[in-house]
């Protein structure tokens, strides 16, 4: 009988010897009859169909013991601090959908990912009046570059990503990156240099999900000065970047 018992897998054999007295006949009707009542845990299902054992006292469980899990986003109930997340979003360990940049909109409803730290945005997690109403160029002196070279420092990096932000909560909008340099050095130089540097901002917007069709470069070197080459300040406000709306 033993072997039989052991090539099904389950149950077990037992003499009639192994039943001769009182205490061996509870013995064996306590493991045949209430061994599979049993519930360690309490939650309504017996140890031998509990495929969570364990579970807390007073959560609530499916059939075979587990936390309910309502929405199904991996979070039991009694750990989900946001019942009810859609089908397919993805939440954190307490249930709640990701926000990636932490702008307060969750990531699945976020139409500008990676918004920078401290921009406030609106419901679809873009930036709110970024870029001014009504303005159609926006001018930076303070991006700057490697000496000589077109590239980006990554100090300059930030106003970058706010500007590429921007862009993102005005899908419409495309602009001209330009580049200006004053007029120390040869024309030639600063022509090129100046369009190599608008090329690289243009790569690096590009770089942070605005679409290469709204953007194109366009360097002026020393052609378009705003102020006086003669004077140290003059130059410095003519070695500027400047991004213009095109209609």
């Amino acid at each position: 009988m033993d072997e039989i018992a052991h090539i099904g897998g389950c149950g077990f054999a037992i003499n009639a010897d192994d039943l001769a007295s009182g205490q061996q006949m509870a013995d064996y009707v306590r493991k045949i009859f209430i061994g599979d009542m049993i519930d360690s845990d309490g939650d309504g299902v017996a140890d031998a169909m509990d495929k969570c054992p364990g579970t807390p006292v007073g959560v609530k469980v499916d059939a075979v013991g587990c936390p309910l899990d309502s929405d199904k986003d991996g979070v039991p109930d009694y750990l989900d601090k946001c019942p009810g997340t859609p089908a397919g979003v993805k939440v954190d360990s307490t249930g709640c959908p990701l926000d990636s940049d932490g702008d307060g909109v969750p990531d699945s409803l976020d139409k500008c990912p990676e918004t920078p730290a401290g921009l406030k945005v609106d419901a679809s997690g873009c930036p709110l009046a970024a870029l001014g109403a009504g303005a159609t160029s926006w001018t930076f002196n303070d991006i700057k570059f490697e000496v000589a070279k077109a590239d980006i420092q990554p100090s300059s990096y930030e106003i970058l990503d706010k500007f590429a932000a921007a862009l993102g909560a005005n899908p419409q909008l495309k602009v001209v990156v330009e580049g200006h340099t004053d007029s120390t050095g040869a024309r030639s130089f600063n022509m090129d240099l100046s369009q190599r540097r608008a090329q690289a901002m243009v790569d690096y917007l590009v770089g942070k999900g605005v679409s290469p069709s709204r953007l194109s470069a366009k360097g002026y070197g020393p052609d378009r000065p705003i102020a006086d080459n003669g004077t140290k300040l003059g130059r410095s406000k003519n070695r500027r970047v400047q991004f213009t709306k095109v209609d």
